[in-house]
């Protein structure tokens, strides 16, 4: 009877995917724990917070909408530079160069969404990847501007709130970032969590038969990378403020293939997947570059092949079902 009830009252299934669950808590506080237990860590809690940012915008055109993007971290990429840009000729306050990186992205995927909505699988790989490389480029000729391989130098963060300046510890970088993360989060979990979520899901299964149901599968596919893109800069915008420089590699495919990989590792599509796969990515890379500086990426490889033979839904997937195995018991 809960059941069935549940099935035809929309209002009552989405309060349900919207409500808190003890592990979404757990998860949230175990997150605060570098602050106590790790302090020499927090510069990599940062970037770890940050990637997870990252991760996070690519989930909800991929693992929520189907689109599958190679170019990624073209949005990524020119967050960070507007950020940096604002901070040596306008402010370094960091809430408004955030909002100016976000913007500024947002507007380019926008643009960008008018080719992608139009295209699938293949061709669509293809175009985002060509996408990413020519925002690349562009971001290396414009030396004059970008610093090209040299990087953006001279970037300048106030401190947070006018109080609390970024230390040598990390101690604000990371609450900043992890504050962001947050806040980005609960907008994410909003929008996956509502008719517009769904729909993006309808998209994914089959982007033909969605019209017939009344929704607009290509204005979907245009809100939702634009949103995309708005977050990806984010997270590009906290990156540029926290390390206070911005380096060629922040647009490059390898940055985009790398959360692709974290994706696939967590598990697209689960919403803590790219958080828990980005921090996967960012400890093992941590470790293995210090078993062999040279040889980091062999081990990634292995854990990635690992998981895509024995979980191949991603961590999250694989538990999900041994816990409903579990349940059927």
């Amino acid at each position: 009877m809960g059941t069935a009830k549940l099935a035809i009252n929309p209002q009552i299934w989405f309060s349900a995917r919207s409500r808190w669950r003890m592990l979404e808590i757990y998860f949230w506080l175990v997150t605060l724990i570098p602050f106590f237990l790790f302090p020499s860590y927090l510069s990599l809690a940062s970037q770890i917070a940050i990637t997870a940012l990252f991760a996070l915008s690519l989930d909800l055109i991929l693992g929520y909408g189907g689109v599958v993007s190679l170019g990624h971290a073209a949005f990524f990429g020119i967050g960070a530079y507007t950020a940096g840009l604002y901070s040596i000729y306008v402010t370094g306050e960091p809430f408004s160069g955030l909002i100016a990186g976000s913007v500024f992205a947002g507007l380019c995927g926008f643009a960008a969404s008018f080719i992608v909505s139009r295209f699938r699988h293949l061709t669509l790989i293809m175009i985002t990847l060509g996408l990413g490389l020519i925002a690349q480029e562009i971001a290396n000729k414009a030396h004059w501007l970008t610093g090209g391989s040299d990087g953006l130098q001279g970037i300048k963060t106030l401190p947070l709130f006018g109080m609390f300046k970024f230390d040598l510890y990390g101690y604000v970088a990371y609450a900043y970032a992890l504050g962001i993360l947050f806040v980005a989060f609960l907008g994410v979990r909003r929008i996956v969590n509502s008719p517009f979520g769904l729909s993006l899901r309808g998209i994914r299964e089959n982007l033909m038969r969605m019209p017939a149901i009344g929704a607009d599968s290509r204005a979907h596919i245009r809100m939702a990378y634009t949103i995309a893109a708005m977050l990806a800069g984010v997270a590009g915008a906290i990156l540029a403020q926290t390390t206070q420089t911005v380096a060629l590699e922040s647009i490059s495919f390898q940055r985009s293939a790398d959360v692709v990989v974290m994706l696939v590792l967590g598990g697209a599509g689960r919403l803590y997947g790219g958080l828990i796969g980005a921090a996967i990515f960012m400890v093992a890379r941590d470790q293995f570059s210090g078993i062999a500086p040279q040889y980091w990426y062999f081990w990634i490889g292995l854990l990635l092949v690992g998981v895509v033979i024995f979980l191949p839904n991603g961590i999250l997937g694989g538990l999900s079902q041994l816990y409903a195995r579990w349940r059927g018991k």
